[in-house]
């Protein structure tokens, strides 16, 4: 080992802890990536659900993907395509009134006249708006009340590039960011199917209503001019690329490796134990599992000061989304869709309304027996995932909470039972085609992925737990109050969605930190504690 060399494991192989691990590989540390289930990718894992055939487990759409990462990585070199991009979003209606939109272009029979130029505007202020948070997706946040020439530094260019958006798009911003969706869509647009799909958008994967606050700052932080992709062979595609790219620098990525337990040697992590009783050491241990299980179960609240550990506990964490995989001996007749509208991002989010009150449910420990749904057919794009003339359907269902009065064991039947008579007032003849079903709970995914609360960003993404306050004061800045440990999954910042932004932030912050022989969080300043 030479003198900059340093033994660094990462624990878990989703996206994030495979371009962390990457990273610091090519910058000629030893890397050890260890996963506990048989494949690598998290929650971006393609497999079979039902006999021939495979959706994409977790996600199933792309759009967030940082290319100069792909580029890093080189991912077209090691094996990543795509079968589809630049999907755009179809509002369905029963009547076959769709309306499609990807960035400021409107179209279809339900589009109107007013509203096409209104979506112009719309696009051009979201975009600027959204690349302001995009652009601080590779910075590491600036740590509060510091007088660190370079956090300093940080917070002054975050208020400058507010401030180059010029005095009108600036003075709107600052109105809307924190505000809810409804009344913004409200100002904008006349159609109702406009304003209920944009809404979707505004709390997909969300705790949160039309009518709540941070729905915009949500909007924004999904917001894609450029539309949606799905990778060949599924979202597995891309963590597969990653997982060949991770070794071809020089990491180890083990599979079937579940960690047990951080070890702490004094006051700073040492290494890790795994399930079999082995323990391995090491300089820096990277976490890419979210912070309550890394703090809470990996590392233990002992080792924690007690303010700390309490910020933990309470970072909202539950999930909200089930996930609906259909079998399909056929290809479904959205009403008025052609094939080619049909292989879009389907919605259903007939208005508004319609989705406040889905999500009223879950307020109270309920499902929506009138759900919002995010679909996708991936089958039409990729034949690997089904047979010649079958297909598979993928959906996001909101609002399912984690915590299910009752529980999620009778449970899913009826919702997927929901879903289905929603379903059929859109494909009339859907339900005749299904060959099999699975529906995942937030609860299933939780046991699948490992994941508190069963939630896709590991942390709910609000103005109050998002960049210098993800996942909370002290461990923002991907360092932690232990010496030597690291976070980098989507409970830091940016935040949840397949982009390894969070992956390569914190394996910046980890060699800066190696190099001036510093592995530890600074005691929280007074605005931090």
């Amino acid at each position: 080992m030479t003198d900059r060399q340093r033994r660094i494991i990462v624990i878990g192989a989703g996206h994030n802890g495979l371009v962390c691990a990457a990273t610091l590989a090519r910058a000629g540390h030893q890397v050890t990536v260890f996963e506990a289930r048989h494949r690598s990718g998290g929650a971006a894992t393609t497999r079979e659900f039902a006999p021939g055939f495979r959706v994409s487990a977790g996600a199933h759409l792309l759009h967030a993907l940082d290319p100069a990462i792909a580029k890093e990585m080189n991912l077209a070199k090691h094996g990543l395509a795509y079968a589809a991009t630049g999907l755009g979003t179809v509002a369905l209606a029963p009547d076959g009134q769709w309306l499609r939109y990807r960035g400021g272009k409107l179209e279809g029979p339900g589009a109107l006249d007013a509203d096409r130029e209104a979506m112009k505007i719309f696009d051009r202020q979201m975009d600027r708006f959204a690349a302001l948070l995009r652009n601080l997706r590779s910075e590491v946040p600036p740590r509060l009340g510091t007088r660190d020439r370079g956090a300093l530094l940080a917070l002054g260019r975050l208020g400058w590039a507010i401030r180059r958006l010029g005095r009108d798009d600036m003075r709107e911003f600052l109105r809307i960011a924190g505000i809810n969706v409804y009344d913004v869509l409200n100002e904008r647009f006349d159609n109702p199917l406009l304003k209920g799909a944009l809404s979707l958008d505004g709390t997909l994967g969300a705790h949160l209503g039309p009518r709540s606050n941070n729905s915009v700052f949500n909007l924004l932080n999904r917001y894609t001019r450029e539309g949606y992709a799905i990778p060949a062979g599924g979202l597995g595609a891309v963590s597969a690329a990653m997982a060949d790219a991770a070794r071809a620098a020089g990491a180890d990525v083990r599979t079937h490796c579940p960690v047990r337990r951080i070890v702490v040697d004094f006051d700073r992590a040492a290494g890790v134990r795994l399930e079999t009783g082995e323990e391995l050491a090491a300089d820096v241990v990277i976490s890419n599992a979210d912070p309550k299980t890394t703090f809470i179960e990996l590392l233990g609240q002992r080792h924690l000061e007690a303010g700390f550990a309490h910020r933990v506990r309470n970072i909202r964490s539950n999930g909200g989304v089930a996930k609906l995989h259909l079998a399909l001996d056929g290809l479904p007749a959205f009403n008025g869709l052609d094939e080619a509208m049909t292989g879009q991002r389907l919605v259903i989010a007939p208005d508004p309304d319609y989705v406040e009150r889905a999500f009223n449910h879950a307020k109270y420990g309920e499902f929506s027996k009138h759900p919002a749904l995010e679909i996708t057919i991936p089958s039409l794009h990729d034949n690997r995932l089904a047979a010649p003339g079958q297909h598979v359907l993928c959906a996001n269902v909101q609002w399912a909470p984690y915590h299910l009065k009752g529980g999620w064991n009778g449970a899913r039947r009826h919702l997927v039972e929901a879903c289905l008579v929603m379903l059929e007032q859109y494909a009339p003849g859907i339900r005749e085609q299904v060959l099999h079903h699975e529906l995942r709970s937030p609860w299933d995914l939780e046991q699948e992925f490992g994941m508190s609360g069963g939630h896709w960003h590991h942390a709910e993404l609000a103005l109050d737990q998002s960049m210098m306050l993800r996942p909370v004061p002290g461990a923002a800045q991907y360092a932690t109050p232990v010496n030597g440990l690291y976070l980098c999954g989507a409970g830091s910042h940016p935040g949840g969605g397949i982009m390894g932004n969070a992956g390569r932030n914190a394996a910046w912050v980890v060699d800066r930190d190696l190099a001036a022989g510093t592995t530890g969080t600074p005691e929280p300043t007074e605005d931090e504690a």
